[in-house]
Formats: C-alpha cells, structure tokens, sequence
C-alpha cells in the first residue's frame, strides 16, 4: 500500500487498508494482525500513525487486542 498526500490523513488511508483487508478476507477472522512495526516499516508510516488507525479498528469491534498481538474479530 502506498499512503498519498492529500486531504485523507495517513492514519485514515491505513484504517481503510485494514479494513478492506479484513472485509475480504486477507486478514481472516481469528488471524494476526501484523505488528505495528511492520505495518509502519511496510507502509513507510510512523508508528504512532498505524497505531491510530488500529485503535480505529478496534473501537469499531474489528479487531481485538491481547497480551499476544492484535487478532481480527470473529474468531471463535
């Protein structure tokens, strides 16, 4: 994914990654979330950016946090 400058906020453009990658199914119910590094590394972002779009993501019940990572919603 490629975060474009305009008038979207980058934490929003990786909220919206996210979650068409959780709604079609490349992030599966149940499945990992890569970690906030990698996402920041892989999307060239920083870190309090990808955080800000994951704390989106679980206010809107999507994913869900534990000790172990961040898991998609849904998954048993």
């Amino acid at each position: 994914m490629t975060i474009k400058p305009g008038p979207v906020p980058p934490w929003r453009q990786v909220y919206a990654a996210l979650k068409a990658q959780i709604e079609d199914g490349t992030l599966p119910p149940g499945g990992r979330v890569p970690s906030i590094t990698d996402l920041s590394r892989s999307w060239g972002v920083a870190l309090t950016t990808v955080r800000k779009a994951l704390d989106q993501l679980k206010a809107d019940g999507l994913v869900v946090t534990s000790p172990m990572g961040t898991f998609v919603a849904g998954g048993g």
